[in-house]
């Protein structure tokens, strides 16, 4: 892929969440309807195509913790909060380095995590779990091996302890398995076909009406590859 290779010829370690995104919806993963604002004056073009409210993000393929970092602005709801954020995000980000990611706000209570490692012996295996912000405490995964069919894909879900969450409840829809399922296959696929691609990480994956969105992705590759 394009995205990749220019990376790889920069001697870049990661994609930006913008450019890891792109890797992702080219393998038909549904992601945020989103817009790369570099300049000021183009914050309200950007609020304008994807509506209140919304979601600001400082976004560089150097920043993997956005949190921790303060980049992170949520329920943005009119022009003059839209260019506020704007300016403190890039101002915590430093001089020249990096634009603001004006986001759709996805809304939905239960986030899961999805991913592919590229392991030594056995390849690229995908993982499935729970997310947002305690994946790495509750560690609730399951693993394949790619490529996936969709059964694998399927079993995966059934592995998780918490495995409930995916069921129609307190008033909220059943997630759509199959969308997920498609996701998890294209994430393989994703590392069978692009040998630098060393890591994905998606987290997280919201469900919002029964449909699964990658709200945040980061795409390690192997430098040199």
């Amino acid at each position: 892929m394009e995205i990749i290779d220019k990376a790889v010829k920069e001697g870049r370690t990661t994609l930006s969440e913008y450019e890891s995104k792109q890797v992702l919806a080219a393998y038909k993963i549904a992601v945020t309807r989103e817009v790369l604002v570099e300049k000021a004056e183009d914050v309200p073009k950007a609020t304008k195509q994807i509506g209140y409210p919304l979601v600001m993000k400082g976004c560089a393929a150097e920043i993997a913790h956005k949190t921790e970092k303060g980049l992170i602005r949520v329920d943005i709801r009119n022009d003059d909060e839209a260019k506020a954020a704007f300016n403190d995000i890039m101002a915590a980000m430093g001089e020249g380095k990096g634009a603001v990611l004006v986001q759709e706000m996805i809304k939905g209570q239960r986030e899961l995590v999805l991913g592919m490692t590229r392991d030594p012996q056995f390849g690229p295996c995908v993982m499935f779990g729970l997310g947002g912000i305690f994946t790495e405490i509750l560690r609730d995964v399951s693993f394949r091996k790619a490529p996936l069919e969709k059964r694998d894909a399927l079993e995966m879900m059934q592995e998780i302890k918490g495995r409930k969450i995916l069921d129609a409840v307190r008033g909220m829809e059943a997630a759509n398995t199959d969308i997920l399922a498609e996701m998890l296959i294209n994430l393989g696929r994703i590392g069978l076909e692009n040998d630098a691609v060393k890591e994905i990480d998606v987290n997280p994956v919201i469900i919002s009406k029964g449909i699964p969105i990658a709200v945040d992705a980061l795409v390690v590759i192997e430098a040199g590859a």
